[in-house]
């Protein structure tokens, strides 16, 4: 099968330009991982024997909260279509934790693979699909009879039941039929609840014991008669059918490829594993962990439920602030795991202002839709949205700077009455200008204690 390039048509240029769309600044960062993924497409063109020996250049993103880091990754991997999991460093510190479920992101990772190709694959067969659902949805409205009623030269009654047939699959797309109850049955897969509890680094092992059991005590598919209405009938029969039609074994091949040449792995929190001192402790465990990791970065084979995933050539994406310690802290190995290595600007108040202003996703814009279905029409006023900016930035200086998300903070308390009596508010024009941003968040700005605790 000819490996997966989703992301073919798109220049670096044309990936920032994507990019722009949802997140404000951070032109570097924007600009490392668009080239990460042209060089995707590059490796795939280039003469096979030396395609495996070019591998990804993986990234750390070096920035405070809020700054854009897992949006970038996440908006990356919507735009090439690719696998991805996020998953935080640092939980791999918790009790018990160190060095026992390392293996479990490239797992996630191959679910979600499997995931996304199943849904592709449905949507291939989806016309398909609906044409053999609503000849069932027939069937259970109009039977067709168990022998037929006529004899063989009589060619009246056939075309009786097909004048019949006919009607009522005109009724059935028209939708006037949608409330009408049908009894149909339903495939429901059974299998045996049975869990294998496994020691650390022993997941592999507990997962195939537990699936090779399960397959042993008999799987089988159920029927079940229900009556539902014939719309919930077409939705149910449309899933079945999909399902027949979907190739399994080539949605697993296909999707597990393209988890190794296409998956990203985003690792947050990657400072939070960084060993700050030659300590015994926590320092040991960190450093622990992080050569845990080392051999998924650097490149081996992963068991998961449906095969081995080779992790040579997924992407890593590691982010974290660095308040404490450095890059130069992580072990050597890890470090050069690493090559690029970008920091992200702090967002100030101008910045804010263009994160209000600018993306398609806008808060403004969110929040407008949202009480827009109450029948409250909100107008941002340039004005309003400069002093939304303006009080987030002061908040991000009292206390912890968390970049954009305070944002979410201060746009909640600012429309928090609105949202509350937005049902008794129909037909409403509010205007969010100045005064009354200023207003509705005087109380927190002139108390220091409610804007560090509150905004």
């Amino acid at each position: 099968m000819s490996t997966h390039t989703p992301d073919s048509s798109f220049t670096p240029r044309e990936i920032v330009s994507e990019l722009d769309r949802f997140i404000v600044g951070q032109d570097k960062a924007k600009r490392a991982v668009a080239i990460a993924l042209r060089n995707r497409w590059r490796r795939q063109r280039v003469p096979e024997e030396l395609r495996d020996e070019i591998s990804p250049k993986n990234i750390i993103l070096i920035g405070s909260t809020g700054v854009g880091k897992t949006e970038i990754a996440r908006r990356l991997a919507k735009l090439a279509h690719a696998p991805f999991i996020k998953i935080e460093a640092s939980k791999f510190t918790e009790v018990g934790y160190v060095g026992r479920d390392v293996d479990s992101m490239i797992r996630d990772l191959a679910e979600n693979a499997i995931q996304m190709v199943r849904e592709e694959a449905k949507e291939r067969v989806m016309v398909s699909a609906e044409a053999n659902a609503e000849e069932r949805v027939l069937d259970a409205l109009l039977p067709r009879p168990a022998t037929p009623q006529y004899e063989q030269n009589d060619e009246q009654a056939p075309a009786s039941d097909d004048t019949s047939r006919e009607a009522m699959r005109r009724m059935l797309r028209s939708g006037s039929l949608n409330e009408r109850e049908v009894d149909v049955d339903t495939v429901e897969k059974s299998m045996p609840t049975m869990q294998v509890f496994s020691n650390s680094g022993m997941e592999d092992m507990g997962m195939q014991i537990q699936d090779m059991m399960g397959q042993m005590m008999g799987g089988k598919n159920k029927t079940r008669k229900r009556r539902v209405t014939v719309a919930e009938a077409m939705e149910i029969f449309t899933q079945e059918e999909a399902h027949k039609l979907i190739d399994q074994d080539q949605v697993v091949k296909e999707a597990l490829e393209r988890a190794e040449n296409s998956g990203i792995v985003f690792l947050d929190e990657i400072d939070k594993i960084a060993k700050r001192g030659g300590g015994q402790g926590p320092e040991v465990s960190r450093e622990g962990v992080q050569r845990d990791i080392l051999p998924i970065v650097e490149g081996s084979t992963v068991t998961t439920k449906y095969g081995q995933i080779k992790t040579d050539h997924i992407l890593f994406i590691a982010a974290g602030a660095f308040h404490v310690s450095k890059v130069s802290d992580l072990i050597p190995e890890l470090q050069g795991r690493f090559p690029i290595r970008v920091e992200l600007d702090a967002l100030g108040e101008k910045e804010l202002l263009q994160i209000l202003r600018e993306p398609q996703n806008a808060l403004p814009i969110q929040y407008k839709a949202l009480l827009h279905t109450e029948k409250v029409n909100l107008d941002f006023t340039e004005e309003g949205l400069q002093e939304v900016a303006r009080i987030a930035a002061e908040a991000n200086t009292r206390a912890e700077n968390i970049g954009a998300r305070r944002l979410h903070t201060v746009m909640e308390k600012l429309l928090e009455d609105l949202s509350f009596h937005g049902p008794e508010r129909t037909n409403e024009e509010v205007s969010i200008d100045q005064p009354f941003v200023t207003s509705t968040l005087s109380e927190f700005l002139e108390s220091e204690d409610l804007s560090r605790y509150i905004l």
